[in-house]
């Protein structure tokens, strides 16, 4: 850790801008998006064999039962659509769709927050390198011989510190991104996927009931 404070001292001011700028906010968003997404997964296959038994057995309030007892967003979205099974279809996508658009936003939100600050911190760290060379060149400027090496030194360090410290937090925010919005584009394509399974369901279970009505 001493080492590391060492070359954070180094860095002049770009290191505290880069840390408080872009370094905690990542932090902060990775472990939020993070619990987001754990606390919106569910098994999705466990899920659909549940309700296709109670549909198909024609128990929609044994569905909207299932889908009550594990509220995530997924399941938020299929008991809106059940709720309105005694509607037309249409109806019953309307409501499925109206929920899906408040809760598909709150798994999204902020996670594209990490690529933008992931990006500014590299753009902070050149800026750092930039300034941290102008500084070293100046110095030196009209200075003892015997002085410019030593300033040379530590205008380079304080310009390689800082580009070190903010390539390092731009790739892990780019990363957390990277790794972030495909676990969120999974979710998302589940949702979409059981979705449309369970609208077929109902409408199969539909047309059944209507079948046996006229068969009767």
């Amino acid at each position: 850790m001493g080492w590391i404070w060492t070359h954070f001292q180094e860095g002049g001011w770009g290191m505290w801008a880069i840390l408080l700028i872009t370094t905690i906010p990542i932090a902060i968003l990775i472990i939020d998006r993070a619990i987001t997404i754990v606390k919106a997964r569910i098994d999705k296959d466990r899920l659909l064999a549940l309700l296709k038994s109670q549909i198909m057995a024609g128990n929609i309030q044994g569905a909207i039962k299932v889908c009550a007892e594990h509220p995530v967003p997924l399941t938020r979205i299929l008991q809106a659509g059940l709720a309105k099974y005694n509607r037309p279809d249409a109806e019953i996508q309307a409501a499925m769709d109206e929920a899906a658009l408040h809760e598909l936003p709150l798994i999204e939100k902020r996670t594209g927050y990490l690529a933008m600050l992931g990006n500014l911190a590299t753009l902070l760290g050149l800026l750092g390198t930039i300034t941290g060379l102008i500084k070293s060149f100046a110095g030196v400027a009209g200075v003892d011989p015997s002085m410019k090496a030593t300033l040379l030194a530590k205008g380079i360090s304080e310009a390689m510190n800082c580009t070190a410290f903010g390539l390092g937090t731009g790739i892990l925010g780019l990363l957390a991104f990277a790794l972030l919005n495909g676990f969120t584009q999974g979710l998302l394509d589940d949702i979409n996927e059981v979705s449309v399974q369970v609208m077929n369901l109902v409408s199969a279970h539909k047309q059944a009931m209507k079948g046996g009505g006229v068969s009767g």
